[in-house]
């Protein structure tokens, strides 16, 4: 079964059912919890890609409060989204676990290992930045810049936040938003909302203006990933966490931006599963 047929599953946290998917069950010591960027769902993640992970290590993709499938509500600044995250991992039964933030998830995922540091045996940031990093206080008005952009053409948002503005990314957006297209109805996840989308926003600008973070919590092995061009959290913003963050890998791909783990599905499942390869 791949990832376009696998449903929702829920677990209870404080009364309210958190959705969650689970795929590749079994296949690694340690599961990979995934956390998904601004505005998006567990049907937001590249099928291809996650099928690709599954094949040797157990993945588990969360829906926090408020959004998609999860009953609640956002939280009103990143590191809230973190302490959401951390009760629906142990409300999961884990108690160590390797962990994958894209975009916002990756900010999230910055914060739990600060209010958690033995959870994550190993990190891995995909085109994100960190706390106070460059433009990050930007992001709300670049997305709406590429909303409007996308509205006037008809096409997926997506197509302007995460792919180049060429004819090259043009083809590469359509290549990832019409594997993610393919998701049949009965196994959708819920809708994301507008005002959890607006509070995302709220979170994420509030976050970008903070001091910047020394990220001196962060003692894991960390893998740092993004494209070359990434219009959206800068690319800069990837470089310098791979300055400061003494135990990391950093990668970056050619004539790619903020999408680059789904336009290079193939070479970053290899990049990633290499970097979680339980013998090293």
């Amino acid at each position: 079964m791949g990832y376009l047929t696998t449903k929702n599953q829920y677990v209870m946290l404080s009364g309210q059912k958190m959705a969650y998917r689970r795929v590749g069950q079994g296949k690694s010591k340690l599961p990979l919890v995934m956390l998904i960027h601004l505005a998006a769902t567990l049907d937001n993640w590249d099928p291809k890609l996650i099928d690709l992970l599954a094949e040797k290590q157990e993945i588990i993709l969360l829906d926090l409060p408020g959004v998609g499938g999860s009953q609640g509500k956002v939280g009103k600044t990143i590191p809230a989204m973190a302490e959401q995250a951390i009760a629906i991992i142990k409300a999961l039964g884990y108690q160590k676990i390797n962990l994958l933030g894209l975009s916002m998830g990756g900010m999230i995922a910055q914060e739990i290992i600060r209010l958690y540091q033995n959870l994550v045996e190993k990190l891995i940031l995909a085109g994100t930045g960190h706390r106070g990093g460059l433009e990050l206080d930007k992001v709300t008005e670049k997305t709406f810049k590429y909303m409007l952009k996308a509205g006037v053409e008809r096409v997926d948002p997506k197509r302007y936040i995460f792919y180049n503005h060429d004819a090259k990314g043009a083809e590469e957006a359509k290549q990832v938003l019409t594997r993610m297209a393919a998701r049949e109805p009965g196994f959708m996840d819920g809708k994301m909302a507008v005002p959890s989308f607006l509070q995302q926003l709220k979170a994420i600008k509030s976050w970008g203006k903070e001091p910047v973070d020394d990220l001196a919590h962060i003692t894991q092995p960390t893998l740092v990933v993004n494209g070359d061009n990434d219009m959206q959290v800068p690319t800069s913003n990837s470089y310098e966490m791979g300055k400061k963050l003494a135990n990391s890998q950093l990668i970056i791909y050619p004539e790619a931006g903020h999408g680059s783990i789904f336009q290079y599905a193939e070479q970053f499942s290899k990049d990633l599963l290499t970097f979680l390869d339980e013998s090293k």
